[in-house]
């Protein structure tokens, strides 16, 4: 029962919306299969960190989590979790991370602290800007880079080995994209309480704007991304895929209904699927 309440503490199903794009920076790397050793790895790494991210984010926010009624009944500010607890989840995410980092290779574990450092500031930059929806995107972006990194031991930004780059722009227009519309349901508090979310700032009608912007950026960065490596019938199907879930996240959630019920479709169920197709298409990509 204890480990049930832990497990929907850290939202464990939410690593289904970046782990997908972890295996598909190695699958890119590796031009195809890369082993059961590294898989299980980036599986250990990434479910890690994701964890630690989480647990950093709710022991950050839950005086904020306390005063919001959508957030009140979280685990710390409802007091069924006691912050001992959150930080005992915490350090042990964090060794999980560091060992599967050391056991992957140099460069991952010298790299290792950088998302560690992103998801700390993250929680704290609602309170001093809205680009925290990119920021929140910058911390999934180093899920290709990782899997890539794994493969490679080796990181080069740009020039001939900047596929993992762009692949985690295109994850940071991706997850802000989302986060923007997932921020509506707060969108009065914030504005009560002084937090930043592009909502509060311009209104609905704005942020849905930039949330399609940011999802066509990240459908163009993923095309481009197969266009490098090639793509057939089933790549090009499943790129079809992520072009009509993205259309859908915005025709469910609109100006005048967004709702908790549709945001809660769009934020997961569909961006969950996005994830899916977008692994499907690059492995068949990388394999036709």
């Amino acid at each position: 029962m204890r480990l049930r309440m832990y497990a929907d503490f850290i939202k464990i199903e939410h690593t289904l919306f970046a782990l997908p794009f972890a295996y598909a920076g190695a699958f890119l790397a590796a031009h195809g299969w890369f082993g059961w050793r590294l898989f299980f790895l980036i599986l250990t790494a990434f479910t890690g960190m994701r964890t630690a991210a989480m647990t950093l984010n709710r022991i950050i926010d839950r005086d904020i989590d306390a005063l919001n009624p959508r957030t009140a009944g979280r685990h710390l500010p409802a007091g069924l979790i006691v912050l001992n607890e959150a930080y005992a989840i915490l350090a042990l995410s964090l060794v999980i991370y560091f060992i599967s980092a050391d056991l992957i290779n140099r460069t991952a574990l010298l790299l290792s602290p950088i998302p560690v450092i992103t998801a700390w500031v993250y929680p704290y930059l609602k309170r001093f800007t809205c680009l925290a929806h990119f920021v929140l995107g910058l911390c999934l972006a180093f899920a290709p880079i990782g899997g890539w990194i794994a493969v490679t031991d080796s990181f080069q930004p740009l020039g001939s080995e900047s596929i993992p780059t762009i692949l985690g722009i295109a994850v940071i227009f991706w997850v802000a994209g989302f986060d923007i519309i997932y921020g509506l349901q707060d969108l009065e508090f914030d504005r009560k309480f002084g937090l930043h979310s592009i909502g509060a700032h311009f209104g609905v009608k704005t942020a849905l704007t930039i949330s399609a912007l940011c999802h066509l950026a990240f459908f163009l960065l993923v095309v481009y991304t197969l266009a490098v490596y090639g793509t057939g019938k089933l790549a090009a199907a499943g790129v079809a895929a992520i072009a009509v879930l993205l259309i859908y996240q915005h025709i469910i959630v609109t100006e005048r209904e967004y709702d908790k019920k549709r945001i809660q479709i769009s934020f997961f169920y569909a961006n969950a699927a996005v994830s899916v197709a977008m692994l499907f298409s690059i492995l068949v990509g990388v394999l036709e």
